[in-house]
């Protein structure tokens, strides 16, 4: 069975088990394909905010894809941009003239804090929305974690990007 047609079926049937179908075509699906997916997902007015989607992957992730999300908001935005953020969380963590978060800091982190830092790095540079859709599609079993009313979204937005 092809892609489309795995998302076509999802589309089918998506009050059961988006999961499962999330499961199906991430494996078959280009990575860049489901990065769009879920950057559209993440700015849908169907989805809740990116910053708290965010935070709730942030919970659900090891502390080396923490720390390497937050590298990419610090790459993105810029370390001094962020630093003031959720209080100066960040800033806290980080060592003086770091530009790099490890695991370990990272984990001293509470989601609210990384929800607090995404709605600021999405404000200051609205683009950052869509390099974390590529990287969190690379990590498909994370995405899960989303739940299925998001899902839903992502793979509705994945056939949206494959008709084109």
């Amino acid at each position: 069975m092809g892609l489309m047609d795995l998302l076509q079926q999802a589309a089918g049937m998506l009050g059961s088990n988006p999961e499962q179908h999330f499961d199906q075509v991430a494996q078959q699906a280009p990575t860049d394909v489901v990065g769009k997916g879920l950057a559209d997902a993440f700015k849908s007015d169907q989805t809740p905010p990116f910053a708290q989607m965010v935070a709730q992957l942030f919970a659900n992730s090891t502390p080396e894809q923490r720390a390497t999300m937050l590298n990419q908001l610090l790459a993105t935005v810029g370390t001094g941009a962020l630093s003031q953020a959720a209080g100066g969380a960040l800033g806290n963590v980080l060592a003086p003239g770091a530009s790099q978060v490890t695991g370990e800091q990272a984990s001293q982190l509470t989601p609210d804090q990384v929800q607090q830092i995404a709605a600021h790095a999405e404000q200051s540079h609205p683009g950052v929305i869509d390099q974390l859709g590529s990287f969190y599609a690379q990590h498909p079993t994370l995405v899960k974690t989303l739940g299925g009313a998001a899902l839903a979204i992502v793979l509705a937005k994945m056939k949206d990007h494959l008709q084109g």
